[in-house]
């Protein structure tokens, strides 16, 4: 979409949640959770294009750590009951969700869906640890939210947004919910705990 991110050129500019750079961490992450990790689903939709890189970087990760990766396509909110019961019945040991518009405006029965099925669920975005979701794991959004506010304020007073820098974060965070991790039967290692930002008791 851009030239490049120090100069990206055109109309346009902005900023990275670095979704597909994370997709690998995200599963290494989640198999450091869980007792058992041959066999993670992928929760995504497909009709947002940010997810092929995403799916790319989290199959090489899971090549070298001799993870099966199960993709879980959902285009609707109607077919997420039939996507977990396939990750059930598939035998999963956790499930990895791609966190964009889809999965955040549906995050209430995403998770509820893993509650009910008992699955270790690891996000990219830290409300939904903080909503009742085992774990997250990126950047702090509400800091670039505040940060592409001075953008607009700068392309107001008249700059180019091709003069503009794509902007990446420098700070990622993982918190894990404790409470939903003690309700799923889990107990989450102290090695993990230990590099975790908050631990939600």
């Amino acid at each position: 979409m851009v030239a490049s991110l120090a100069r990206p050129g055109g109309n346009l500019t902005g900023f990275s949640y670095m979704s597909a750079d994370l997709a690998g961490k995200r599963l290494e992450l989640l198999c450091s959770a869980v007792a058992k990790c041959s066999r993670i689903a992928i929760l995504y939709n497909p009709e947002e294009p940010a997810t092929t890189a995403e799916l790319e970087e989290a199959a090489a990760t899971a090549r070298s750590l001799g993870v099966t990766i199960a993709p879980a396509a959902v285009r609707q909110v109607d077919e997420l009951e039939q996507a977990f019961s396939a990750a059930a019945r598939d035998q999963v040991e956790g499930m990895v969700v791609l966190t964009h518009g889809f999965a955040v405006l549906n995050r209430t029965r995403i998770m509820a869906l893993a509650a009910r099925l008992r699955l270790p669920v690891l996000y990219g975005w830290r409300e939904f640890a903080e909503e009742g979701g085992l774990m997250s794991y990126g950047p702090d959004i509400q800091v670039l939210v505040r940060q592409a506010a001075t953008y607009v304020d700068r392309i107001l007073r008249g700059e180019k947004p091709s003069n503009l820098p794509v902007q990446q974060p420098t700070k990622f965070e993982l918190v894990i919910n404790l409470k939903t991790a003690k309700a799923l039967g889990l107990t989450v290692p102290d090695s993990l705990l230990a590099r975790a930002d908050e631990l939600i008791e």
